[in-house]
């Protein structure tokens, strides 16, 4: 039986609201803002900044400063206190969640590699939402971003997580074998979340036989 449903989406897409209205349908536990939140008391680090280094890879000269301070001789008298919040020690955290959602089940996940934490568990749906580009620029500038902005974040965010998952999952994204269904959310909010509940009952229905 399905107990958690993974829902990892293009920027712009809509997957954050679906992922509310599937999980309030369900009366399941939507872990979104509450996986960052409980990433970030984790980590003992504001909010923030687990948001601006979830689903992207360290920036070049980051990397490079963290190679420098765990090298020096300052880094290596302090290395014990030094808690540097990068995306590998995001990433080990993210999965400590993500798993303990998953034993808990009744959980809907947004993002985060969740669909690749969990591809091994037969009690997961694992699903894909796209759109068409303008679509999702529509979707963006209604949250109130101008037109650069909202193309500039769509055509931006989209690369960072596709590195973050060749990076840590050594898979192109999306990686479409991965997923049980791939919907485009232009059809509508409502649609996306009936077709999410009519694959959830295809598979539990599979099993039963």
């Amino acid at each position: 039986m399905i107990k958690i449903i993974t829902i990892e989406r293009e920027y712009g897409s809509g997957g954050g609201e679906i992922a509310q209205l599937l999980a309030k349908e369900l009366g399941w536990k939507l872990w979104d803002q509450l996986l960052t939140e409980e990433i970030a008391r984790l980590a003992e680090c504001p909010k923030a900044v687990v948001e601006g280094r979830e689903e992207r890879t360290d920036p070049l000269y980051y990397r490079l400063f963290k190679s420098f301070l765990r090298g020096s001789y300052e880094g290596s008298l302090n290395a014990p206190k030094l808690k540097l919040v990068d995306s590998e020690s995001i990433m080990r955290i993210t999965e400590r969640v993500v798993q303990h959602a998953a034993r808990t089940g009744n959980s809907v996940i947004v993002g985060r590699g969740s669909q690749h934490f969990l591809r091994d568990r037969q009690d997961t749906l694992r699903v894909f939402l796209y759109a068409p580009r303008e679509e999702k620029v529509r979707r963006v500038r209604a949250r109130g971003k101008s037109e650069q902005e909202a193309e500039e974040l769509v055509d931006t965010v989209d690369r960072e997580r596709a590195d973050f998952i060749q990076r840590y999952f050594h898979v192109e994204w999306p990686d479409r074998a991965i997923y049980h269904s791939m919907i485009n959310t232009a059809i509508g909010d409502e649609a996306v979340v009936r077709m999410i509940l009519d694959v959830m009952k295809a598979l539990d229905e599979s099993v039963a036989v």
